[in-house]
């Protein structure tokens, strides 16, 4: 993990995360500059490293300011921007009453230095708006934890999202914000920037097994495809669930809903780091989609009690993580299904048993 490298001011966060396999790189590149963005860059040689221009990154046209060097060893590359917070509330017609967008390129961010823990591979953005007329985070923050992996395990906390070394997550947290309706929802809007050949399709997945997140059986998936399905190039992953407490429990579940991926080329994502690697024109030589996605209850009363939501996306190269059961599940499922059709079969078998008995004590008749 390197922070700002390059660079040693500690006014704007840029984290590099490298992982360098038998034959490819993968590169992580995190940052603040503008609204909160990740680079994801995987290259063909081990030897593949990040430049910086800081002096054109940090102004006001930083086209051409990351690069991946050596610039032919770049397979394929991707952008996940954190765009908006929109905060609204359900009038009595049935209307979404919003209320003034947070963009988050128009936020104040925390120097990630005092957060970064490179034993743990953890850094944590939090940031304020510059401007707050409704004083709503006067006591609270809006915060995105990230967290990169060494190996193929699964997350401790809930929701146990299974990942891999291909993949690291990030944790959106409100805490302390204070709503500025009755009965407040929040909704997260995601950009993605794409190259030209690439598809992206919203996977749903539900499954029976809530063994790892109780009470959770939907997984959601947003997978980038070449334009044949031949293979999967890229994904973000999360559980239908964002939580209440910063260590939640079943109980603290919010629900989490995915308001649909649309194309948004009318616009480029604000945030320098996507221009800088991009170029200008990313919002028509590239693909720029967005999804909302949408927290609390149908009264919005989860938030308004607890003032604290954490939701978890895992980001990747390749295919999602599948759950598959594990050996508990199996060892019950087979006890509880073999069970009912052992006592069958025994029963069956002393039945034939029994009545074949019965008949022999009968005399031939003539």
């Amino acid at each position: 993990m390197q922070y700002n490298p390059g660079w040693n001011s500690s006014s704007v966060n840029l984290l590099h995360v490298r992982a360098v396999g038998p034959g490819d790189t993968l590169h992580f590149i995190w940052s603040s500059i503008g609204a909160p963005a990740v680079l994801l860059v995987v290259t063909g040689s081990r030897t593949s490293t990040l430049g910086i221009d800081w002096t054109r990154l940090l102004s006001p046209a930083p086209a051409g300011a990351v690069w991946i060097d050596p610039p032919g060893s770049v397979i394929y590359s991707t952008a996940v921007v954190f765009t908006k917070v929109f905060e609204y509330s359900e009038a009595k017609t049935g209307e979404e009453l919003f209320y003034p967008t947070y963009d988050l390129s128009e936020f104040f961010w925390d120097s990630i230095n005092r957060t970064l823990n490179h034993t743990a591979l953890t850094a944590e953005f939090r940031g304020i708006p510059a401007t707050d007329p409704s004083g709503s985070f006067s006591n609270g923050s809006l915060a995105f934890r990230v967290t990169a992996y060494e190996a193929s395990s699964r997350d401790r906390s809930l929701p146990s999202l299974l990942h891999t070394a291909n993949s690291s997550k990030a944790e959106f947290v409100l805490a302390g914000v204070a709503p500025r309706g009755n009965n407040s929802r929040f909704m997260l809007e995601v950009a993605t920037v794409e190259e030209t050949g690439v598809a992206q399709k919203l996977r749903s997945t539900r499954s029976i097994d809530d063994e790892y997140t109780p009470t959770i059986f939907e997984t959601l998936s947003l997978v980038a495809e070449s334009r044949n399905g031949s293979s999967a190039l890229s994904f973000l992953q999360w559980k239908a669930t964002a939580y209440g407490s910063p260590s939640p429990r079943r109980e603290d579940n919010i629900q989490c809903r995915s308001r649909g991926l649309q194309a948004a080329n009318w616009t480029l994502p604000v945030s320098s780091i996507v221009r800088a690697y991009f170029g200008e024109g990313a919002g028509s030589a590239y693909t720029v989609s967005a999804i909302n996605i949408s927290f609390g209850g149908e009264d919005g009363k989860v938030y308004q009690e607890k003032r604290y939501l954490s939701w978890s996306v895992l980001l990747g190269f390749g295919q999602p993580p599948q759950d598959t059961f594990s050996p508990l599940v199996i060892s019950i499922m087979a006890v509880a299904l073999g069970t009912p059709l052992l006592m069958l079969l025994l029963g069956g078998c002393a039945l034939l048993f029994t009545q074949g008995k019965r008949y022999s004590d009968y005399e031939p008749i003539n």
